[in-house]
């Protein structure tokens, strides 16, 4: 039997339906698309009903989506408390500008904190889960946060200096956590604060940043905190301070330590601190006369000065000073004690001043094998976080909360110890905030282990091969300042050491990533291990001239930093067997295209989700390009890589306000370099 095809009047009602429907669709398409990837975040829960993970429209009253409030198109309140809900909070909450309130406390929800948050929170809880890592920079910037609870997580390592732009803070609750170390300096910017909740951490110092807050409530039980209590925390209505190692009763005049200064307030003490004040003042000035009419003397007497130093062996020994000013060379680290050609007054004053503003070597730590095979579980299979041809690296934790990574080698691969402390030495003179610093080793007969601090966010190759649709997807402007970041600790190695570090293994595996995406380059200072670095490199990262032994120079190191950068713009792997043969090796796939500014688009990440300015776009294809040249000779250093991709950031910046260095939680689809 045929079908009558419905009169044009009813035809015409069905589409005026259909059109009318997605007309009155009430809720903002960008909130949808953030709590249809918290959905899925959370394992789609059915404790949440109405919620979909693909569309739908909470703001309908004919739609109610379970905990969630509107305003209009708006989603103003995430109300999701005590609901046994699992999984992670997404990666898409920053897109939610409306958003006053996001409460999921007293769940099992577990990971990192997501750096994306809605930005104009009032009140954020998340009490009661499992939440580990570290604060998200992306808090620094909620202006309008007036409740902060994350008691009773699993957070973990120092306070970041986060709450210098938080006026209207008023209650935080940070209990029940694993913190560690002092209080940050930002504290005192807290003017609002009321309720202040630290108990049960391992947050250790002094607590005279506090005093002059104004709290009603202060709860420091159960950590490790110093010193005295100063006066005025006593006199607020609610103080817990059980529980700690402070002293007890007032603090000696002058004695407040960790205070910037005396206290100027009106007060019987004034008259006794003052006085100890310039007293003190007095006898310095005293003592520094006498220091320098002994050293006066003594040049009367020496026409070359010589000053003690520590040697590698921890011996003293003594460096000629007159011979230090004819030095022409030092070190990434110290001054060395054995003098070198002249070089002019100018030249030695800028090299002195470079060496200043970079600080002292570490001291790294000498650790028992005992105690770190403990601490992995007798490196267990459990705790291999990574593998390559230098070692295999371990997670390890202690009792204290502390989370380390020991990179441990083949005891075969050094001919003694003294060839593996030469590595230590070397490593421990490189300092920079993108580059792995290490914090200690292990020289026990049978191991050879280095120690570093845990980067809570593994690498950049798991961020971009490794996570699926709804884990966390890095934004463009993180991208480039991952890419700014690796530069500069490249530039670091090649440019201000002296000698100069190849590096030699610079691959998106070896960019690792801290709580807040900051990028940090791993491996520096193991050419030991390289000779073949088409073996440690992998396919993919090769320049073209180390195809022979020793055709690795430092330009080397820039092609592979492009590669990184094109696996940054495209999403792509460095090498991907699983593609057609014309596709394999992303240079050679991309790079014919990275002057099309239409072929660009097609290469862009899908999980960037079109949310990048195509100029963007284009001018860091530029980089891409004059880096993975196949001449060394043609390709730029890497302070010029730097000079270009932070004349990037600014441009990124110009427009519209971004917070830090590395910030990560801001839409990139307005802005234009």
């Amino acid at each position: 039997m045929a079908h009558r095809r419905p009169p044009p009047i009813a035809r015409l009602a069905v589409i005026l339906s259909v059109v009318v429907a997605v007309a009155v669709a009430k809720t903002d398409k960008g909130d949808v698309e953030a709590l249809n990837v918290l959905f899925t975040s959370m394992n789609k829960p059915s404790e949440l009903s109405g919620w979909k993970a693909d569309g739908g429209d909470p703001c309908d009253d004919d739609d109610e989506w379970k905990g969630i409030d509107c305003s209009g198109s708006d989603v103003t309140e995430i109300d999701l408390s005590g609901l046994g809900l699992s999984g992670t909070l997404g990666y898409k909450l920053s897109s939610m500008k409306s958003v006053t309130k996001l409460d999921v406390s007293n769940n099992n929800l577990n990971g990192d904190i997501p750096y994306s948050l809605p930005p104009n929170l009032v009140q954020l809880n998340l009490q009661g889960n499992s939440f580990s890592g570290g604060l998200p920079f992306s808090i620094s910037k909620m202006s309008d946060l007036e409740t902060l609870n994350l008691g009773k997580n699993h957070l973990n390592g120092q306070l970041a200096d986060i709450f210098s732009h938080l006026p209207k803070l008023s209650t935080m609750d940070l209990s029940f956590n694993r913190f560690s170390g002092n209080l940050p300096h930002s504290f005192q910017s807290l003017t609002g604060i009321k309720t202040l909740n630290l108990e049960d951490n391992q947050f250790s110092g002094h607590i005279d940043i506090l005093a002059k807050l104004p709290l009603d409530d202060l709860n420091l039980q159960n950590n490790k905190f110093t010193g005295w209590i100063p006066s005025k925390l006593k006199d607020i209505d609610s103080l817990e301070t059980g529980g700690n190692p402070l002293s007890s009763g007032s603090a000696p005049p002058g004695m407040m330590k960790g205070s910037s200064a005396v206290s100027s307030s009106s007060g019987g003490n004034d008259g006794g601190i003052n006085g100890f004040a310039i007293g003190a003042m007095v006898i310095a000035v005293l003592l520094a006369a006498l220091i320098l009419l002994s050293v006066l003397k003594r040049k009367r007497s020496s026409p070359v000065s010589s000053h003690y130093y520590m040697d590698d062996s921890g011996h003293s020994s003594t460096i000629d000073m007159k011979s230090l000013e004819n030095s022409s060379s030092m070190d990434c680290r110290t001054p060395p004690a054995v003098p070198r050609k002249s070089i002019n007054d100018n030249e030695f004053e800028n090299k002195l001043n470079n060496s200043r503003r970079i600080s002292d070597p570490i001291s790294p730590v000498t650790y028992l094998s005992s105690d770190l095979q403990t601490a992995t579980g007798s490196f267990h299979s459990s705790r291999l976080i990574g593998q390559g041809t230098t070692g295999r690296v371990y997670k390890a934790k202690y009792v204290d909360g502390r989370v380390l990574a020991v990179k441990k080698f083949d005891p075969l691969s050094f001919s003694g110890s003294s060839d593996f402390m030469e590595i230590v030495n070397s490593i421990s003179k490189l300092r920079h905030a993108n580059i792995c610093e290490i914090v200690g080793y292990c020289s026990d007969p049978g191991y050879y282990m280095l120690v570093y601090n845990y980067q809570s966010s593994g690498s950049l190759y798991e961020f971009l091969h490794l996570s699926d649709d709804y884990s966390k997807p890095l934004t463009w402007d993180t991208r480039v300042r991952i890419a700014l970041g690796t530069a500069r600790a490249l530039e670091y190695l090649h440019e201000v050491c002296s000698p100069s570090v190849i590096h030699k293994n610079v691959k998106s595996s070896n960019v690792l990533l801290d709580a807040d995406l900051n990028p940090r380059l791993s491996d520096c200072g193991l050419t030991f291990f390289y000779e073949d670095t088409s073996e440690s490199l992998g396919p993919g990262y090769s320049a073209p001239e180390c195809t022979r032994s020793s055709g690795y120079v430092m330009k080397s190191d820039v092609y592979s930093f492009g590669v990184v950068m094109l696996e940054l713009l495209t999403g792509r792997k460095a090498y991907d067997s699983s593609k057609p043969r014309a596709e394999q090796c992303l240079v050679k796939f991309v790079t014919p295209q990275l002057h099309d500014i239409d072929a660009l688009g097609t290469l862009a990440d899908p999980a960037l989700r079109g949310l990048y300015p195509p100029k963007a776009l284009s001018r860091f294809a530029d980089v891409i390009a004059r880096c993975v040249q196949s001449d060394p000779e043609f390709r730029p250093s890497m302070s010029e890589v730097s000079q270009m991709l932070t004349g990037c950031i600014q441009r990124t910046t110009s427009n519209r306000r971004i917070g830090g260095p590395l910030s990560t939680s801001q839409r990139s689809d307005t802005s234009d370099w």
